[in-house]
């Protein structure tokens, strides 16, 4: 009998995507599944406009946005108590093809120690090109870094293999994972929280896997933009953080001396290139968080 797959779709204010991802899941050929659409306190009306467009799937409404971590976690929450085998997490923009879940879940069950299962994932808009085909942690640079990035799909990533983390844009995940380390880390709000929560699976004993053969097409940062001071500050913050909570002793002793090139080199480049002034106020106001501990929504 085929394992009882959740899939959660956390949704803010994106009723267009989240309408063609439901559409591209019901392609799917795994039967053995439930849609949980999670709005987090959208202003489009899109739990409503779901709701009547898609009258058999779960919609659990937000009153606020709980940010990617929070909202996430109370799709996992309720399809916990509904029973569920696997937990996916599932990005609103995103298409996927129509075996990634089966190929998904069929590498989950190869063997107990797999924890977290990945597709590869390439760009919407240019299908070719590799958006992720696996992650691996920079510890000097405080970040995560994308395998095969803007690179070319020729095969070149098609081998299944353990990672360091995944990205949560499409994270298959064993009940057993949750009940040994809980649900995601909500001090990140938004960015890295899945890094965490792999790392924690890891040192739970869990193995992160990335399943090639399962294929999806990501949109790519529809609530927040590449370079809007949102997402550098969040990426700057949370990755300190990230880096505080998981790096080894060697980290953590190079964490703080980073800190000052970091702020040195923000300084600079808001003297000499004033174009990039923004950019660099959003990487100060991130750092500075940090040094304060302040974690969770910030108010931007």
């Amino acid at each position: 009998m085929q394992k009882k797959v959740y899939i959660v779709v956390l949704n803010w204010n994106g009723l267009s995507d989240a309408r063609e991802c439901i559409l591209s899941l019901q392609k799917n050929n795994y039967a053995n599944y439930e849609i949980v659409v999670v709005d987090n306190g959208s202003t489009d009306n899109s739990a409503a406009i779901l709701k009547r467009a898609f009258p058999y799937i779960t919609i659990i409404e937000n009153g606020i946005n709980y940010g990617f971590a929070g909202g996430n976690n109370i799709g996992i929450e309720y399809s916990l108590r509904q029973g569920a085998d696997y937990i996916l997490l599932l990005n609103n923009d995103t298409a996927v093809e129509s075996a990634f879940l089966s190929k998904l879940v069929e590498a989950g069950d190869s063997d107990e120690a797999i924890g977290l299962v990945e597709s590869k994932i390439c760009y919407y808009d240019e299908p070719k090109k590799i958006w992720f085909a696996g992650g691996k942690i920079d510890w000097l640079k405080t970040k995560g870094t994308h395998m095969g990035i803007n690179e070319l799909d020729n095969g070149q990533y098609d081998n299944i293999r353990e990672v360091d983390y995944l990205t949560g844009c499409c994270l298959l995940i064993k009940r057993s994972v949750f009940e040994k380390i809980g649900k995601l880390s909500e001090d990140y709000f938004l960015y890295y929280e899945d890094t965490d929560f792999c790392l924690r699976a890891r040192n739970a004993g869990f193995k992160c896997i990335y399943v090639p053969s399962s294929k999806i097409y990501h949109k790519v940062s529809r609530s927040t933009k590449p370079g809007s001071p949102s997402y550098i500050y969040y990426h700057t913050r949370n990755g300190l953080y990230l880096a505080k909570k998981n790096g080894g002793t060697l980290n953590k002793i190079l964490l703080y001396p980073f800190c000052i090139y970091l702020f040195v080199k923000q300084i600079l480049k808001i003297a000499i290139f004033p174009a990039k002034r923004n950019w660099a106020l959003a990487v100060l106001r991130g750092e500075r968080d940090f040094l304060l501990g302040k974690t969770g929504k910030s108010a931007l």
